[in-house]
């Protein structure tokens, strides 16, 4: 793990608000820096590398198959880690705490009825 993910994962594993992050955790053929489960963040540290264009047409083909698979995608620049790990985490866990989807405000309509 790279500097800034080590920094990171040392908040991350601390359970924030009860949601339990695991690290390198892999998901469809992609193997994402950090996801949580249950509310299904997937987040990634990105670096320089990530800065050039071959890589971010790579980056987006990789945040489309995690989206279509329910995850949200969260990316973050390493520097920004680096600057404040604790506030990154506090970023990831809010939201982590957004639902993908909202229940319905009610039962579903009875039969017949629209």
């Amino acid at each position: 793990m790279s500097l800034p993910e080590v920094l990171l994962w040392q908040q991350l594993r601390l359970r924030p608000n009860g949601l339990k992050f695991r690290r390198q955790h892999p998901i469809g053929p992609y193997v994402v820096d950090f996801c949580c489960l249950t509310s299904k963040p997937a987040v990634e540290i990105d670096g320089f590398a990530h800065d050039t264009a071959e890589r971010a047409a790579r980056d987006t083909i990789r945040t489309r198959f995690l989206q279509d698979n329910g995850y949200r995608v969260i990316r973050l620049p390493a520097v920004q880690v680096m600057a404040d790990a604790v506030g990154a985490a506090g970023a990831i866990v809010g939201c982590g705490a957004w639902p993908l989807h909202h229940p319905a405000g009610g039962p579903p309509p009875r039969a017949g009825e629209d």
